[in-house]
């Protein structure tokens, strides 16, 4: 019942942006994420408001029996979003659909599916209980057919999947059996499909991975931060076909933050001198490069197709007019993080 109730939650939560917590019929906090008192006057019938605690509680129904649910707020939106969170509950609790595999991983890819219908199909379906995770392929749209059609040839696990997302995403989850895993890991095995879609297809397309989950009744989180990295690795400019949510986890964090304090940090980091710089795109695709390149200056040269000189003089500018060294670990950090501030801001 928990693991239903955090389902729904968490939906409520990713389809609305609405804080839920949810309370048995004598008041008890069960589950939710609403920073409230732990207990709540039980005494309700259909939609009560709250004003002291500026809270809206309803009335839940999960298979018959009764909960009650609480949500921020006690305004008449709040009501009317409270009466559709109950509607939408006891629709939710009850579907049992009649799912095809792939009907099956879709729905799982955006939780659509409580415990109980979950334990079903992965039964029904022989699911695996190993690890698992999400790759986001994205390519050109009406490609995606031919795109799925090679990830099967070449998938090596019996359990993996390819689902169809629209005409130009599909999403490939693959189980991560160790025993007849030849890839040292899964963004190397993501390289090589990408590939493989190149040389059979002609079509280039974009492969963005998700975190390992421990079993299949998590994936919707791998998808998330799939579809997270796809996102960043796109309005960060970031080089190459292949991203991994890992890379962007402190993008995230930092995304995560407020505004204001962003703009407060990148006016620390960034003096009157630095913007001309930043300002310059010539200049900061010269020190991208270095720090793709992991502060070659060779590597960064033939890249560039700069001469050694040409490429020193630049760095030595960005260092006069920003005080940061990027030729240094921890200033080429800083530096980076700047431009990242820089975009989270726009």
């Amino acid at each position: 019942m928990d693991l239903d109730f955090k389902l729904f939650i968490k939906f409520i939560k990713e389809k609305t942006g609405i804080e839920l917590s949810v309370y048995d019929t004598n008041g008890d906090f069960i589950i939710g994420s609403l920073d409230v008192a732990k207990k709540i006057n039980p005494d309700i019938k259909g939609v009560v408001c709250d004003k002291d605690a500026d809270l809206t509680l309803f009335t839940l129904n999960h298979k018959n029996k009764g909960f009650i649910g609480c949500i921020k707020g006690c305004q008449d939106t709040d009501k009317t979003y409270a009466v559709l969170i109950s509607e939408l509950a006891e629709n939710h609790f009850l579907k049992d659909p009649d799912l095809t595999k792939e009907g099956f991983f879709k729905a799982i890819l955006f939780g659509e599916l409580n415990y109980s219908q979950l334990r079903k199909y992965v039964g029904k379906f022989s699911i695996p209980d190993i690890p698992s995770c999400v790759m986001l392929v994205t390519g050109d749209s009406g490609n995606v057919d031919e795109v799925i059609s090679v990830i099967k040839a070449y998938s090596n696990g019996k359990a993996d999947m390819v689902i169809k997302l629209d005409d130009s995403q599909c999403a490939f989850i693959k189980f991560i059996d160790e025993a007849s895993n030849e890839y040292h890991s899964f963004t190397e095995y993501a390289n090589f499909l990408v590939q493989s879609v190149l040389e059979e297809t002609g079509h280039s397309v974009k492969g963005s991975i998700g975190g390992t989950v421990k079993s299949v009744y998590d994936l919707s989180s791998s998808f998330a931060q799939a579809n997270t990295a796809n996102r960043m690795s796109v309005g960060l400019g970031a080089k190459g076909e292949v991203h991994s949510f890992k890379e962007y986890v402190l993008i995230k964090m930092i995304e995560d933050l407020p505004k204001f304090k962003l703009n407060e940090y990148l006016e620390i980091l960034m003096d009157a001198n630095a913007k001309e710089i930043f300002e310059d795109e010539e200049m900061i695709n010269t020190a991208e490069e270095f720090l793709e390149n992991s502060l070659n200056v060779s590597e960064t040269s033939r890249n560039l197709y700069l001469h050694r000189n040409t490429l020193m003089y630049r760095l030595d500018k960005i260092e006069k007019m920003t005080g940061l060294n990027v030729r240094k670990f921890s200033d080429a950090v800083t530096f980076r993080l700047i431009t990242i501030l820089s975009k989270l801001i726009k």
